[in-house]
């Protein structure tokens, strides 16, 4: 697949193939177009739900802010207890990245029609917990798919035609989820049950379209693990053995192991969506019946941006894209923190929160793919996203209780420059040269 991908690469550049659908193809492998839209699809169901969740709990329900900062934690970061597990499940299975995927996206479309059962917070706070362990389970698993099925000359844009497939789905599902809600009576019900459908056809899809494999070694995929050095090969230049002490010796290699601390500690810094968008519906005194559009801009941002951006990473380096990411997130709490009441406002956030995720979310694994050797790339990138969401579920811990204390303006003040003094230190810290850099073809 891999050989094949640059053959027909190399043929459209002599050929001189135009058109953008063309030379997108050329260089992205079908398997980025088939997880792409079982992403897409089980996005709209998860996003329907994240678009009223707030909402539910925090008028519906009755949840003060301190509470929902605790369930918000959970649904973002649970994750992190899991991810290990599932990038291991799938470097060991040899061929079961999807099949290890697949699992985690079946247990999030179960929990989905349970929260039409739950009513309480402790419950709610298990079906949720359950929701993000599936997304543990699969997140590495699938972005080492997209990882493995392409090469570090075009790794960023496949990642960013990824996330630009996934944010579609992110861009639909608040979208029915508002349509639903005017158009019944009891709105939360119907928005859960139908969330529960979508999920079920985008696993089916995943079992239907993606391959199962992955892609073959030898000398094209040797030039594409550049990253791997002599340490990470045996006595007879094997290759190393999936196992668990692997996965954490990969921390030893200092790329990888920056990029993870990097991660990790903005990631503290990282307010999360559910409270950008009620701060903005109480700087504007939006309606409730509105409020599940507000993700909308980030998605439409995120969609827009996410290819460009991945593009621009793979030429300038993935690492300043990543850092300027959380420049726009920055301007973005700026903007929040300011006096300013024009109609621009949520345009501006959003756009600024949309532009975040598109030079981050995709881009971080991207730069994190050039440091891990294929036979432990999931485990590779479960390391990064595991310390990532760890900090992101104690970001929302943290604001949650510091807008009960002091209130959201001052929790805002806190994360921003917080944020601040994170991204300069990773000005500091950055990963080497190897991070980013488009490696020359074998001669």
């Amino acid at each position: 697949m891999y050989v094949a991908d640059s053959r027909a690469r190399a043929g459209s550049t002599t050929a001189g193939t135009t058109g953008t659908t063309a030379r997108v193809s050329a260089v992205v492998a079908p398997t980025v177009f088939a997880l792409g839209a079982v992403s897409l699809i089980t996005d709209v169901s998860s996003e329907m739900v994240t678009a009223v969740l707030p909402l539910y709990l925090v008028t519906g329900l009755g949840l003060s802010p301190l509470g929902f900062g605790l369930l918000d934690g959970i649904y973002n970061g649970f994750s992190a207890l899991v991810r290990l597990a599932g990038g291991h499940l799938a470097d060991r299975g040899g061929g079961r990245h999807k099949w290890v995927a697949g699992v985690g996206y079946a247990i999030s479309a179960a929990c989905k029609p349970l929260l039409l059962l739950a009513h309480t917070l402790t419950p709610i706070g298990l079906i949720l917990a359950a929701d993000r362990t599936g997304k543990g389970l699969r997140t590495a698993p699938r972005d080492a798919l997209i990882s493995l099925s392409s090469t570090p000359e075009n790794r960023g844009r496949a990642f960013g035609v990824h996330r630009a497939m996934d944010t579609a789905g992110a861009l639909l599902g608040p979208l029915v989820a508002f349509l639903i809600l005017r158009a019944t009576v009891d709105g939360y019900d119907a928005v859960f049950t139908v969330s529960f459908c979508v999920a079920v056809v985008g696993v089916l899809v995943l079992v239907l379209f993606v391959p199962g494999g992955r892609g073959p070694s030898g000398p094209e995929q040797g030039r594409r693990d550049s990253g791997v050095g002599p340490r990470e090969r045996t006595a007879v230049g094997r290759p190393p053995r999936p196992t668990l002490r692997a996965a954490f010796a990969l921390l030893g290699r200092r790329d990888l192991r920056r990029i993870t601390v990097c991660a990790l500690l903005l990631g503290l810094a990282t307010v999360s969506d559910s409270f950008v968008y009620l701060l903005l519906q109480r700087r504007l005194g939006v309606p409730d019946r509105w409020f599940a559009l507000l993700p909308l801009g980030t998605a439409a941002a995120f969609l827009l941006l996410a290819v460009p951006l991945g593009r621009l990473a793979d030429r300038v380096g993935r690492w300043r894209i990543f850092l300027a990411g959380h420049g726009a997130l920055l301007t973005a709490y700026a903007l929040l923190l300011t006096s300013w009441h024009g109609t621009a406002l949520p345009y501006a956030v959003l756009l600024l929160h949309g532009g975040f995720y598109a030079a981050t979310d995709g881009v971080l694994m991207a730069a994190a793919s050039d440091s891990v050797p294929e036979e432990l790339r999931s485990s590779g990138l479960a390391l990064v996203q595991t310390g990532q969401a760890a900090a992101r579920f104690v970001c929302s811990l943290g604001f949650g209780a510091a807008w009960t204390l002091w209130g959201d303006r001052t929790a805002l003040m806190l994360s921003a420059a917080a944020l601040a003094v994170c991204a300069a230190f990773a000005l500091t810290l950055r990963p080497g040269r190897t991070v980013g850099q488009v490696l020359e073809p074998a001669s």
